[in-house]
């Protein structure tokens, strides 16, 4: 069974295509305009295993804002078709992900149910300007692109900021924590399928 999916979304601000393959090996090929989601999404794909293609086009002359969206909605709308009839998952996955003195909680339940809580980034962290590249990633950008990927993938995703100073830091590990807990919840579970799983592996 093939899990995955292509997405094409185009709007009057932005033209984007993801697609993913939920089993794959973490490959990347992404482009977004704005350097430093090309980074998170970047070590998404890594963590979760998920090979993943982006390819974004937006109004960067406004702001970071609608390209960044648009590209989670469309990651989102993929996860979601990849998954198809979900049996045989995991279903729920776990992550607490530290980055040196960040540290962060990401749960998942692929439920077909979409909900997202996101709490204990410091306060300021919505306003700080990440990336050296224009235009730079807004710190509540973050937020935004997980409560986008659990609306339309219908994830239940709660994310908790449990530490940490740094702000790229802080960023980072959100991301890798929901790409950690994501490669459980869509992983294969043999009590179910009776076939081996090796999604978890190390």
């Amino acid at each position: 069974m093939s899990r995955t999916a292509r997405i094409e979304r185009q709007t009057s601000e932005s033209k984007v295509l993801v697609e993913v393959d939920l089993d794959g090996s973490g490959r990347h090929d992404i482009s977004t305009g704005i350097g430093f989601y090309d980074h998170m999404l970047t070590a998404f794909a890594r963590h979760s295993l998920v090979d993943l293609t982006v390819q974004s086009e937006g109004d960067h002359w406004i702001d970071a804002h609608h390209t960044t969206e648009d590209t989670a909605i469309a990651l989102g709308q993929a996860l979601r078709q990849a998954l198809g009839d979900k049996v045989g998952i995991r279903r729920f996955g776990d992550a607490t992900v530290p980055l040196d003195e960040a540290l962060v909680q990401a749960v998942v339940d692929v439920s077909g149910r979409p909900y997202c809580v996101h709490t204990g980034e410091p306060e300021g962290q919505q306003y700080v300007q990440l990336g050296g590249s224009t235009p730079a990633y807004l710190g509540s950008l973050t937020q935004h692109v997980f409560e986008s990927i659990a609306f339309h993938a219908h994830f239940a995703l709660h994310v908790r900021v449990l530490a940490g100073r740094e702000p790229h830091h802080i960023v980072e590990t959100q991301f890798k924590a929901f790409a950690r807990a994501l490669r459980d919840a869509v992983a294969f579970d043999p009590r179910e399928t009776g076939i081996p799983s090796t999604k978890g592996a190390l």
